[in-house]
């Protein structure tokens, strides 16, 4: 209402307005195709969204059972376990190692418990203050692409975000190097992002798309003929839409399977814990009855 343009006014609200959302909208104020570069946006954050939302879902389960794993040990120890010690002293049998490193680890979390309990708030703060930093974010988010089971599928993700935004500000006509600038702000991974201003320079210092793509060892050999066939042809933007896709339908089919990847892991660390838990109580008991 003050005369201002759009674009000019979205930068105003950042939380609300990414930089790629600016870039998109400006391009589309100047060339007059305003409708398109919103219609675009809604189709790249309508894939972003749900593809954050299968990624969570895919996560849920195995965060529920390793927390409760977390609160069932901590009250083993607490409440179970010392009961069973008592018993044990009252009968002055021999314990054997497991039962011994049962009662140690009991002892340890009733006598030191406001020492566990500072340790974590320790830790809590000191990995929050490490993640601000720019060595310790970008750490952390190359450490997310390497978990295991779920970490190709997060990269993957990466990759088709990468692709689908890269695409849309090159079909908006954002410059080559801008929209790579751009986008690696949109991945919001501090390792990834590194690597693709790391290709903005190659093409900035004259090498071509295709070559700093190959460089950066992101993309499969796929894409990269992708890449180089839309560098030959003029429709780069049109295949690394079909880049997207195909990396959207790679984690859509992992992430329909992964929890059959989770599970053993899970089911395997479950029974390790009762099997150490049962040789513990019930090795004593069966030498007091011999």
């Amino acid at each position: 209402e003050r005369g201002r343009s759009l674009s000019a006014a979205m930068p105003d609200h950042p939380k609300i307005f990414p930089r790629l959302v600016v870039a998109v909208v400006h391009v589309g104020e100047n060339t007059g195709r305003l409708e398109e570069s919103f219609s675009q946006l809604a189709s790249y954050l309508e894939n972003e969204q749900e593809t954050r939302k299968r990624l969570k879902q895919a996560t849920r389960y195995p965060s529920f059972v390793v927390i409760t794993l977390v609160i069932a040990i901590t009250l083993l120890n607490i409440l179970v376990i010392p009961n069973f010690a008592s018993m044990f002293a009252s009968m002055n049998v021999e314990l054997p190692l497991v039962t011994r490193m049962l009662l140690a680890s009991s002892n340890f979390f009733i006598q030191y418990w406001w020492a566990l309990i500072l340790g974590v708030i320790a830790s809590i703060v000191g990995v929050k203050y490490w993640l601000r930093t720019e060595p310790g974010q970008e750490k952390w988010d190359y450490w997310k692409t390497k978990v295991p089971a779920v970490g190709d599928i997060i990269e993957r993700s990466l990759l088709a975000r990468f692709c689908r935004s890269f695409s849309v500000m090159l079909n908006s006509g954002v410059p080559l190097t801008q929209a790579l600038n751009l986008v690696s702000d949109a991945l919001d991974n501090r390792y990834m992002g590194k690597r693709i201003i790391d290709m903005r320079r190659g093409v900035e210092r004259g090498a071509s798309l295709s070559k700093v793509s190959k460089v950066s060892n992101m993309f499969s050999p796929l894409v990269l003929q992708m890449i180089s066939v839309g560098e030959e042809t003029g429709s780069i933007d049109e295949l690394l839409m079909e880049a997207a896709e195909y990396y959207e339908r790679e984690v859509d089919y992992d992430l329909k399977n992964v929890l059959s990847k989770i599970e053993p892991i899970l089911i395997g660390g479950v029974a390790i814990l009762v099997g150490v838990l049962a040789m513990g109580i019930f090795l004593p008991m069966w030498s007091m009855m011999e």
